[in-house]
């Protein structure tokens, strides 16, 4: 599973280079529950909708590396941003239920997004 876990977690970021919501969505759990310096959120409605608001601002996802153990696995990613093309390096844990990621959690430096 873990293989395939990965698989879909690379997924997952495609979808948000390629500006595709329904694609996003078709890889959360129902119950997902999603937890970032700048809040936490439950429920797939609540976290297609952050989605959404990040996709008004981000220009692309580069994966740097990817690790999986069970259930888990791990993406350090650079999000590219803004129209000076800044950049904001980071990482998220996702966990995977019945395929499907049930629980991200992002790690970066928020500041900068302070004024969005």
């Amino acid at each position: 599973m873990t293989e395939s876990n990965v698989a879909s977690a690379e997924a997952y970021y495609n979808a948000f280079n390629n500006k595709d919501i329904s694609g996003i969505a078709s890889r959360l759990h129902p119950e997902v529950q999603f937890v970032a310096p700048m809040g936490n959120l439950s429920g797939k409605e609540a976290v297609v909708e952050a989605a959404k608001r990040l996709l008004s601002v981000m220009k692309n996802i580069k994966i740097r590396a990817k690790f999986s153990s069970g259930d888990q696995v791990m993406l350090v990613y650079d999000l590219y941003y803004g129209e000076a093309g800044a950049i904001c390096p980071s990482a998220v844990l996702m966990n995977f239920k019945d395929g499907f990621i049930a629980r991200t959690e992002l790690f970066y430096d928020a500041r900068p997004f302070g004024n969005l």
